[in-house]
This record gives C-alpha cells, structure tokens and sequence, in this order.
C-alpha cells in the first residue's frame, strides 16, 4: 500500500507560470486543465478538521485519485477513519515525472524565495498546529500533548531550513599556480525520494522535505500506510500557498539504543532519564531506549525507583484523554511482538516486576513493562521491540557494559549515566552510535545532526549537516587570470 505524495515547492508567481507553460488554469486557488480539481476530503470523526483529511495522492498540483483505496484505522477503537489513495508503480513514475519537470525551474529560485516559502510553511502548520496534532492522535494513537509537541518539532524544521536556504554557501581556493582560481560550488542533487515512518508522521516529513527545499531539490513523498493523512494535510496546508518536491539516499533505519547507568550516576536523574528516553510514544520511536544496562552496585536501586516511576507516572488510555501518558500501539503486529519478546524472555528467566501483559482497554494496548534478571540471549536484547518494554541487564564493568552495548549491527542512539568525567569521554567515544545523550534521556534538536552509524542509516538530517544531503560539489577550475 502506498501513497504518493509530490511537492513542487516555488512562489506563487513561479507556480503560476510553469503551470501555464503546460496549459493549465487557475481554478479556485488550484490547478487543473480547465476544470474544477478532484477535492476527495473524509468525512471526519467528531472533532478531526475535515478540510484537512484528504484522501487522494497530491501529483503535479493536483489532488489525483487511484484504481484501488487502502482503510486508514484508529488504533485506539479499530474504527476506519477513511480509505485513502493505493498509489502503484504507475502512480510513483508520474510523481517522479512531475517533480523532476519541476525541478528543472526550482533549482533557479533564489535562495531567498526559497527561504520565503519555507517560512510561510512554517506559519500555516503553527495556525493549524491543533488540527494537526489531532489527526496525529487519530491515526497513530499517540497522546494528543505528543501529538502537539511533535507538530511543533516538525514545523521548527521549516524554521531552521528556511534560515538555513540562505546560507549554502561554496568556497575559493588558491592554488600554487598564481593565474589560476579553484572554484567550489554547491549545486542541488534532483529528485529525492523520501519514505516515512508511521511514529512520527509530520516531523520525518519536515526534517527531511524542509532540508530537501532549501538546497533546491524536488521531493516525492511516500508516507507510511498507517499515518498517511497527516502527510497528505501537510501538503494542504501548503497547498493554499504555492505547493510541491524529493533524492539521493539518505535513511534512517532505526536502532537498538542501549542505556547505560554506571555506579557514578545520580539515580534519580537516571530513571528521570529513563522514563523520557523508553516510554515516548509507547516506546515507539527510533531512539528510544531498548537495553538497559545498569551496573551491579546501583542496579537494586534503579530497578525500585524505575518501577515506582512507571507504576505513578505512566496512565494508559486513548490518546485524546487528558491524563493518558501512553496510548495504544500502532496495530496488532506491534502487540505481537511485544508479547513474543515478553514470552520468550520470561521463557529463560527474566522476572517481570512490572506490566508485561496487554493492557485491560482493548487489544492494541500494552501494560508499560519492566523486567529483571535479563541475559543476552534473549530476543529483547538482539532485537528492537519498539514498545513500552524496558528489559534490564546487571553488569559488572565498563568494559563489558560497552561491549554489550556495541554487540548490535546498528547504531542510531544510547545514552548512558555517569558523574565520572573521564569515563564520561571515553565510554561516549567509544559507543558505536551516531548520537549519545550523557546524564540526558532526550537528545533530538532541530539545530543538532539527526543520524546514525553501520546499518542505523546514512547521512544526517537537521542541523546545518542535514542539507549537505541534498547538495552535490562542483569544483570549477578557472584559469588564465
């Protein structure tokens, strides 16, 4: 199941004449060959904004159904929230046409305008920000405050991308010969093409396609088949301003984040660290922490404190409560899993000493779970559960504690808790991972280099590195002077 998804990103004037260069008109604030655009919006639950769900896959400006349709569903009730556009192998070469015929006229829009489109993107998701985030809740079943948090993360990306348009800048160098200038420009790459997850639908999106815009690349999104609206309200918004862009490959592949806590670490800020690093979000982000490994002089004590804090912080219940802290999981595989690592390490001798069963609301709701007593053949330490499981290992070293950490063939994020400075330095130089966070349970920025290392991904998003990805060198030899 797929849904495209074409932005061709330009000022209005710039729309306005590539779109009559093909024979189209304007037709209430769209475009379309001489008539009214297709317009397939969903008939929305109470309280999802209805002129935001679209349904169609949004080609070259236009709202374009498929031959077949694919149900979207709530996975806090099961209930189908709309069937949106089976976009094919047909669907994604005309996403691909068009955003390349596009680029051909984006990678000479100034970088100014650029930087201007992006801005005024920025503004429309902050004015639809509570839309937004409610239709994050609906289709993902993350609490809404997550849900609002991320919607502010995402349209921070166009902040930070639309500042950063304007400062892609080359280089001069002198070389020996004195009549000769060496010339380095940063030109964009074409056509990206950008895949999304499901547990951040809107920020994945932002990082990525804001990056994209301001180097002067075009972009041809595929959303994940569980949260595409939120992809395809993006593109609404944008659309009532200009619209549309996506290559070169740049992934992010998720991980297997471990999360040390030597003797040193002050226990408190340890499970304060904890709590924010596994449970976002159910336990279902990339970088969310899914070894702990705890040193056998304060292992006791953080195991009591971490399921004290689990049992009075974490309430599960249908992200659109007030209270819930921990909404369901994205479908019934995700529990599965879960379950499948829960087992299997109860099966060799974990203990749990809290959760570890689905929850009493309804199927696709896990109890927040924490065991004890867990060894390194068990599933939960070789594979990434992605869910509210947090299993712990008691270690005796640093040595051991980081070779355990590194025995995995990713490397996204870790963490670990430490008052000791110098191991501080060497144990975050020697994680093999793309970001640590020391003493720090929450490391993602829109200033910092979003990546990671062997089969975490390639390439780096957000900061000032995450447009090197959409830019190529060109050096330029210039002789005779």
């Amino acid at each position: 199941m797929a849904t495209c998804l074409w932005f061709r990103s330009c000022s209005a004037r710039h729309l306005r004449l590539a779109l009559h260069d093909r024979g189209l008109c304007p037709v209430a604030g769209y475009w379309a060959p001489g008539q009214a655009p297709l317009r397939a919006y969903v008939p929305g639950p109470d309280g999802l904004p209805t002129t935001l769900l679209r349904t169609n896959s949004f080609v070259g400006g236009r709202w374009l159904p498929a031959a077949a349709a694919f149900p979207v569903l709530d996975p806090a009730s099961g209930a189908e929230l709309g069937r949106v556009a089976d976009c094919g192998a047909p669907e994604a070469h005309a996403a691909v046409r068009a955003a390349y015929e596009a680029f051909c006229s984006w990678r000479g829009v100034s970088a100014k305008e650029r930087s201007s489109l992006l801005r005024k993107w920025y503004d429309l998701m902050i004015r639809h920000k509570d839309d937004l985030a409610k239709i994050i809740t609906a289709e993902s079943g993350k609490p809404l405050k997550e849900a609002q948090g991320e919607i502010l993360y995402s349209a921070h990306f166009l902040e930070w991308f639309s500042e950063e348009a304007r400062r892609i800048y080359g280089d001069i160098i002198y070389p020996p010969a004195k009549e000769k200038r060496a010339l380095v420009l940063k030109q964009p790459l074409g056509v990206a093409a950008v895949i999304t997850p499901w547990n951040f639908p809107s920020a994945m999106i932002t990082r990525k396609v804001g990056a994209a815009l301001a180097a002067g690349c075009t972009v041809v999104v595929k959303p994940a088949e569980d949260t595409p609206f939120s992809a395809l309200a993006l593109a609404e918004i944008l659309l009532h301003h200009a619209a549309n862009s996506v290559k070169r490959v740049s992934m992010e592949l998720g991980g297997h984040a471990p999360f040390i806590v030597f003797d040193s670490a002050n226990v408190d800020q340890a499970v304060a660290g904890a709590m924010a690093s596994k449970f976002r979000n159910s336990g279902q982000t990339c970088v969310c922490s899914n070894r702990f490994l705890v040193q056998k002089g304060i292992h006791d004590s953080f195991v009591k404190k971490f399921a004290e804090a689990i049992k009075t912080n974490l309430h599960v219940g249908n992200g659109f409560e007030e209270k819930t802290t921990q909404g369901p999981l994205i479908n019934e595989k995700a529990v599965e899993k879960v379950e499948k690592h829960v087992s299997d390490a109860l099966s060799k001798g974990a203990t749990v000493v809290t959760g570890g069963k689905r929850h009493q609301l309804g199927k696709h709701f896990f109890e927040p779970t924490l065991l004890s007593n867990v060894t390194q053949d068990m599933l939960c330490v070789h594979e990434e559960t992605f869910g509210p499981l947090a299993p712990v290992i008691k270690f005796d070293s640093e040595e051991e504690a980081v070779a355990i950490a590194n025995a995995t063939d990713v490397g996204l994020a870790g963490y670990f808790y430490s008052q000791d400075p110098a191991q501080i330095w060497r144990v975050a130089e020697r994680l093999e991972v793309g970001m640590v966070g020391v003493n720090e349970g929450l490391i993602s920025s829109v200033e910092c280099p979003f990546g990671g290392v062997k089969q975490s991904g390639l390439g780096r998003e957000g900061s000032k590195y995450g447009i090197d990805e959409y830019l190529e060198l060109k050096y330029v030899c210039f002789g005779g002077l």
